[in-house]
C-alpha cells in the first residue's frame, strides 16, 4: 500500500532575457518600419511618377485651336490657358516642365494657331518662335480710285460697310496728321478726303474699323508727299489742297506715266491764260460712271465740278491720285501746248497741240483710228 505524497507545486525554469535581447527586437521592429516607409515611398513615388508622366502626355484627339497669349502673361497662367483650350491635361505641371526645360522665359504673347496631340515642345514651339496667326487682310487701292468704289471694295472684303467707311471719313478726326484739318471746309465738295487716300497694298488687321483704315491710307500719304513740295507749290500759288485737286485730274486723264508732267502743264497753261480746264474727266466723275464717249450735252451738266462750265479747280479732289500725278503738279512740263486727245490707237497716249486748229486736226485723226 502506497502512502500519497504530500501536493508539490512543480516550478517553471525561469528564463532570464537579456537587455541586448531587447534592443535587437526593437533594432528588427524599427527596420521593418523604415523598410515599410520606404517602400511605401517607392510605391508613392512610382504612383507619383507614372501620374506625372501620364499628365505630361499629349492629349488625345487632333486638329487646331487658336489661343491667344495676352502680354505679360506668366508660365502659369499659359499654363490655365492651354488646359483651358483643351492642349494639355495640367497647366500646374505644364508650368514645372517649362521652368526645368528652361524655356519658359522665350515664349512670346500673341495669338497662336497650336495643332492638339503633340508632345509639349512641340505643342509650344509656335509660341517660343512667336509664330503668331496671320490675322491681316491685304487690299489694293489702284491709283485713280475714288473715295466711294474704295468704300465698296472694303465692304465687300468684309472689312467694314461702305456707309461707316464714307462717314468716318468726312466726320472723323485724324489729329495725327494736321494736313486734314487744312483741307478747305467747302459745302460743295463731295467728300472730305477724297484725294488723301494714297493709293497702295495694305495690310489691316482683322476687325479693324473704318478709322483705323483711313489712318493707314492717311499715312501713307503723309509718307508719300514731300515736304520739300509744298514750297514748291507756293512757286506755282497752289495749296497742298489745290495740288491734290488737280493731280486727281491728271489720274484719271492720262494712263502713260511720261505723259503726266505734259498733262500737268496743259493745265498749268490754261489756268494761267484764265481758261476753263475743260477736263472730261471732271464730267466723267459728275456721271458716276466711266463712259466711253462723252455727249455735248454730258458737258453741259450743272455741276460745281463740272470744268467745262466752271472756271478753275472743282471744289475737290475727284480721285485719289498715285505718286506719278502727284510728282507731275510739283513738277510740270513747261511746254506751249494747250490741248490733247486721245490717239485712239491702243497706245493710251495723246496727240498734244498748241493751237486750237492744230488741235482739231488731231482730233479728226484720231477718230480715224475709232
Amino acid at each position: 500500500m502506497c502512502l500519497n505524497q504530500p501536493n508539490k507545486k512543480i516550478e517553471r525554469p525561469v528564463v532570464i532575457r537579456s537587455a541586448k535581447a531587447g534592443m535587437r527586437r526593437r533594432g528588427n521592429r524599427i527596420i521593418k518600419l523604415i523598410l515599410g516607409v520606404i517602400i511605401l515611398g517607392i510605391v508613392a513615388l512610382g504612383a507619383g511618377g507614372l501620374y506625372v508622366y501620364s499628365e505630361l502626355q499629349p492629349v488625345e484627339g487632333t486638329g487646331t485651336k487658336q489661343v491667344v497669349i495676352p502680354p505679360g502673361s506668366s508660365i502659369a497662367q499659359i499654363g490655365t490657358i492651354l488646359e483651358q483650350a483643351g492642349l494639355i491635361k495640367n497647366g500646374t505641371l505644364f508650368r514645372y516642365y517649362v521652368k526645368l526645360k528652361g524655356i519658359g522665359s522665350h515664349l512670346q504673347a500673341g495669338e497662336y494657331k497650336l495643332t492638339a496631340g503633340l508632345p509639349i515642345e512641340q505643342l509650344i514651339a509656335p509660341i517660343q518662335e512667336g509664330d503668331v496667326v496671320d490675322n491681316s487682310v491685304r487690299f489694293t487701292i489702284p491709283e485713280g480710285w475714288n473715295i466711294e468704289q474704295i468704300a465698296a471694295s472694303l465692304e465687300e472684303k468684309g472689312l467694314v460697310t461702305k456707309a461707316d467707311f464714307l462717314k468716318e471719313a468726312n466726320e472723323g478726326q485724324f489729329p495725327e496728321f494736321p494736313f486734314v484739318a487744312q483741307i478747305p471746309q467747302n459745302k460743295e465738295r463731295k467728300n472730305r478726303l477724297e484725294g488723301y487716300l494714297f493709293p497702295e497694298t495694305y495690310d489691316v488687321n482683322k476687325g479693324a474699323n473704318a478709322q483705323e483704315i483711313l489712318a493707314k491710307m492717311l499715312g501713307q500719304f503723309d509718307k508719300e508727299f514731300k515736304p520739300e513740295w509744298k514750297e514748291t507749290l507756293k512757286a506755282h500759288n497752289l495749296t497742298m489742297d489745290d495740288a491734290v485737286n488737280l493731280a486727281s485730274i491728271i489720274e484719271r486723264e492720262v494712263v502713260v506715266d511720261k505723259e503726266r508732267p505734259i498733262v500737268a502743264g496743259v493745265f498749268f497753261n490754261r489756268m494761267r491764260d484764265g481758261w476753263m480746264l475743260q477736263s472730261c474727266a471732271t464730267v466723267q466723275f459728275v456721271l458716276g460712271k466711266q463712259r466711253d464717249r462723252i455727249t455735248f450735252d454730258d458737258l453741259k451738266i450743272n455741276s460745281p465740278y463740272n470744268t467745262y462750265i466752271h472756271k478753275g479747280l472743282p471744289p475737290g479732289p475727284i480721285a485719289n491720285p498715285g505718286r506719278a500725278s502727284l510728282a507731275a503738279v510739283v513738277e510740270p512740263a513747261k511746254t506751249d501746248y494747250f490741248f490733247f486727245v486721245t490717239k485712239k490707237d491702243g497706245s493710251s497716249e495723246h496727240f498734244f497741240s498748241k493751237t486750237l486748229a492744230e488741235h482739231l486736226a488731231k482730233d479728226a485723226k484720231s477718230r480715224g483710228n475709232w
